[in-house]
């Protein structure tokens, strides 16, 4: 028996049960990273992106260096990859790093190796350093004998850029190598990230029982981010914290405000477990819910509803956003102004991988989908009287015939959360109209 790449594994490794491979894991990546190469016309691909790096390499530093592009790697046909680290990581690797051993090949006998870029520019120019890095590429390109052939990078800083081309290094995008062998998740990608929203479900229990009157948004995002560390979490990306009038237009960042009762709150909780990430959002009403905000949620997880049915392999992009409204049914001018309302994308290594659903591109431009794929769907209604909106979120794993969806914190209905209160005649109820105690208009 079999059991599917979603199930509850634990997240420890134990010797009584199969769980994650990662030897296996490391393996897939790197197979599906050369034949993309292989169906290319390049010779070889360049990473200083992280995910890519830890793609094709399976090492990782930590994230305080996500977005300071100081490390490389290179993989070239006909050979094994390399990692040029960050100081000391360089000898780490080569420690506790084995699957980086190449002993076979004479030309590239460790793939672990020390090396550094320019720092984003902090480094003087003139100490050459990105005419090093283009060095260390040209010299295994020519003792490969590829040269002459193409280089394809995902992320590049200009004097890189100036310094590999000085080098006689042609240079060309390779970023839709690595997104293209990132595309479709084998079964253990899957239940990393199975894994991963597994652990942001805890997190919406812990924040349910949080939500009350005088919380601030900040204090939310604190409570996620140590649930998710505590539960073993390598990175709380972000957690967008959303509430009141704040909701519409969505600002997409967390303040200091308040919640009040009454008050809609949104969230969003993206976080990286053994790399894998999360895009989750819930919605919820503290203390009750206006029938504006629960018509806005309705209709926020009926337009959810429509896209999941038609997940299927053969479906399109074209196919799940055409159930999806128009930038002006919601106040908006146009899909650029409205972008990520109604959005779909795929989730892996990063937030944001291939295929992209939104009615931007995919009507024009439509991918087909395949089993195997994992992405998130968004959807979003503002309320009718302006005071607030509804956001859900959806992962979900292509099968054969349909798809799973893995992430499972209830969304249904609009889930009210904080403290029930009681008057004289009873409980108060959770559906009713804000200031219901003097609900005039002013004037």
């Amino acid at each position: 028996m079999t059991l599917a790449a979603t199930s509850a594994f634990g997240l420890n490794t134990v010797d009584w049960e199969q769980r994650v491979d990662v030897d296996r894991l490391r393996g897939d990546r790197l197979q599906r990273l050369r034949a993309q190469l292989e169906a290319s016309e390049l010779g070889a691909v360049l990473a200083f992106d992280f995910t890519n790096i830890r793609y094709m390499t399976a090492t990782h530093i930590g994230t305080w260096a996500v977005d300071k592009l100081i490390r490389f790697a290179l993989l070239v046909r006909g050979g094994e990859p390399i990692v040029w680290d960050f100081g000391s990581a360089a000898r780490h690797h080569q420690l506790y790093a084995p699957w980086l051993d190449h002993p076979s090949d004479e030309r590239n006998p460790s793939g672990a190796r020390a090396g550094i870029s320019t720092l984003r520019g902090a480094f003087n120019p003139d100490a050459n350093i990105a005419e090093e890095v283009a060095r260390k590429v040209r010299r295994e390109l020519d003792l490969y004998g590829l040269a002459g052939e193409p280089v394809g990078v995902d992320v590049i800083e200009m004097p890189v850029l100036a310094a590999l081309r000085d080098a006689g290094v042609t240079v060309t995008d390779g970023q839709q190598v690595f997104l293209e062998a990132r595309r479709i998740k084998t079964d253990t990608e899957i239940t990393l990230l199975s894994q991963a929203a597994a652990m942001v479900d805890a997190a919406y229990d812990s924040l349910y029982s949080f939500l009350r009157p005088g919380v601030r948004e900040n204090e939310c995002v604190g409570l996620v981010s140590k649930t998710l560390y505590d539960m073993g979490s390598e990175f709380v990306e972000g957690v967008n914290a959303i509430s009141g009038e704040r909701c519409s237009p969505h600002p997409h960042v967390y303040s200091d405000r308040i919640i009040r009762p009454g008050d809609p709150a949104f969230f969003d909780i993206l976080h990286s477990h053994m790399g894998y990430r999360t895009c989750y959002y819930r919605t919820f009403a503290v203390g009750s819910a206006t029938p504006a905000q629960r018509d806005a949620y309705t209709r926020c997880r009926d337009y959810m509803d429509r896209a999941i049915d038609l997940v299927r392999p053969g479906a399109t992009t074209a196919d799940i956003v055409s159930v999806w409204p128009t930038a002006q049914e919601f106040g908006f001018p146009d899909e650029e102004a409205a972008f990520a309302l109604q959005y779909g994308h795929g989730v892996g290594l990063s937030i944001w991988e291939k295929p992209i659903f939104s009615r931007l591109v995919s009507l024009d431009h439509p991918e087909v989908l395949e089993a195997g794929m994992v992405f998130a769907l968004e959807t979003y209604w503002p309320s009718a009287d302006g005071l607030g909106a509804a956001r859900i979120e959806e992962e979900l794993v292509v099968t054969e015939d349909g798809c799973e969806v893995i992430t499972k914190f209830p969304a249904e209905d609009l889930l009210v959360a904080g403290q029930r209160y009681f008057a004289v005649g009873g409980p108060l109820p959770t559906l009713r109209e804000p200031q219901s105690h003097r609900n005039r208009p002013r004037g």
